[in-house]
């Protein structure tokens, strides 16, 4: 899902009260998102995203 608010591409993990709760691809920390708001990311953003992913685990062996 792309959240506008922050500009990041999240997966889905669930609802919390009036939010949407996204976590980053790849892991880390969730966060709230509006859901009448967020959309599903395109296919350049979710690419984008994973290589983001990619590059910060190989940054971290």
């Amino acid at each position: 899902m792309y959240d506008p608010r922050t500009s990041k591409v999240g997966e889905y993990q669930d609802r919390a009260g009036p939010y949407a709760m996204l976590r980053p691809v790849g892991g880390g920390r969730e966060w709230e998102a509006d859901p009448d708001r967020i959309r599903a990311a395109s296919p350049e953003e979710r690419l984008r995203a994973g290589v983001r992913a990619a590059n910060a685990r190989a940054v971290r062996r």
